[in-house]
């Protein structure tokens, strides 16, 4: 028989029963809907924290206390033992070809009058910040170096804070209460955005001097460092830990570049990709077991038709060609249908969140689909074209 004839025939039986065809699709349309869609979720986020950590700024280095899967003090915790000193130290010998920023980060109150707002992060840090740290203001100004060693209560707020307690009004010169404490508001953060449901805009920036005198800490959670000129990392990351050594020993602390935390978060953020394909692959999956069972139920209230088709002198070919080409369609159409519903799903979900669409996903989908109307489908078209055609026509 003619491919034409063929089609033609398929189509009309699956015409015939519209609702058990639709069912059997929507199988395949979930399984593939689920793939993309699952997918541009990984990819996404994948993309975005990558866009956040590179957006920190070019050649960064990052000092964390305590060893990377090193040793650890009773009780499970790695001790800080990194100080406000090693960063002075490091700022010393690298004074020519880094930038060097100690960090203490606290959680507190901030209120102004009678508004206020919770579990703010506090970021104590130093003047030379924006050097460091891609830091962009929209009103005000940085505190200074002079404001830094006389420990000045000086603060920038971050968009959340200024909305929440100016109502994104006038506040330079205004004074604000943080964990007790009074500031003097001199400037305003350019809007960050969120990462994981976290508000990076829910902060504030202080003087790591006045951090210190303020919750009586000497020790820092982190210190950044930044090359000068990305020729310079290599050499930077080597002096920094030959300084550090000096006082500490290895277990102490960590020396992670950015291209290292890049690299890390996109092997963890590609195993979440393809953990999230796999788990929509056992949709298509169970979507390809529905339309085998529907074509073999197919093939059982058809048999006196292939019998009576098979005594005219219809092939053996032709009955399996028929119910296979049955299969493909009922998988193509639910694999085109899910691919339109799994794009559109992305591109909303890409308004409110971070998803973006891989067009190898999209084949890989298409392709799946195809390939489940051919696996799940040969086996009952098998069993089809070997019927034979007396029995066949005896069955009842």
């Amino acid at each position: 028989m003619r491919l034409n004839e063929l089609l033609s025939l398929s189509f009309n039986s699956l015409r015939s029963n519209k609702l058990r065809t639709a069912l059997t699709t929507l199988g395949i349309i979930i399984g593939v809907f689920a793939v993309i869609l699952l997918v541009s979720l990984g990819t996404g986020l994948q993309t975005y924290i990558t866009d956040q950590v590179s957006g920190l700024g070019s050649n960064l280095i990052f000092v964390i206390p305590g060893k990377v899967g090193g040793s650890r003090a009773p009780g499970g915790q790695q001790t800080n033992k990194l100080t406000f000193a090693d960063a002075k130290v490091l700022s010393a010998k690298l004074k020519d070809i880094a930038e060097v920023g100690p960090i203490i980060q606290k959680s507190g109150t901030v209120k102004f009058q009678s508004k206020s707002d919770k579990g703010t992060s506090v970021l104590g840090t130093s003047a030379n910040y924006p050097k460091i740290v891609k830091t962009n203001l929209i009103k005000g100004s940085y505190f200074t170096s002079a404001q830094e060693r006389s420990a000045a209560k000086v603060v920038i707020l971050g968009q959340t804070v200024w909305d929440k307690l100016f109502n994104s009004q006038d506040s330079l010169e205004k004074q604000i209460n943080i964990a007790g404490a009074r500031y003097t508001v001199i400037g305003i953060l350019e809007k960050k955005g969120s990462v994981f449901g976290l508000d990076q805009d829910n902060t504030v920036i202080i003087p790591i001097t006045a951090a210190q005198r303020q919750f009586g800490v000497s020790n820092v959670n982190s210190i950044y460092i930044t090359a000068l000129k990305p020729e310079l990392v290599t050499l930077v990351e080597r002096k920094a830990n030959t300084v550090l050594l000096s006082r500490l020993t290895e277990d102490d602390f960590t020396l992670q570049t950015q291209e290292q935390t890049l690299s890390t978060i996109s092997s963890i953020t590609n195993v979440l990709t393809i953990a999230l394909g796999g788990i929509a692959a056992i949709s298509l999956l169970v979507g390809g077991i529905g339309v085998m069972n529907i074509m073999l139920v197919s093939v059982t209230e058809r048999t006196k038709e292939i019998g009576l088709r098979k005594a005219l002198g219809a092939r053996r070919m032709d009955i399996l060609k028929q119910f296979l080409i049955e299969a493909i369609m009922l998988s193509l159409t639910g694999g085109l249908i899910g691919i339109a519903l799994g794009l559109g799903a992305s591109y909303l979900i890409s308004i409110f969140f971070v998803s973006q669409v891989t067009w190898w996903s999209v084949f890989l989908a298409f392709f799946f689909s195809v390939a489940v109307g051919i696996i799940f489908g040969i086996t009952p078209a098998f069993r089809a074209s070997r019927l034979s055609p007396i029995e066949a026509l005896r069955y009842e």
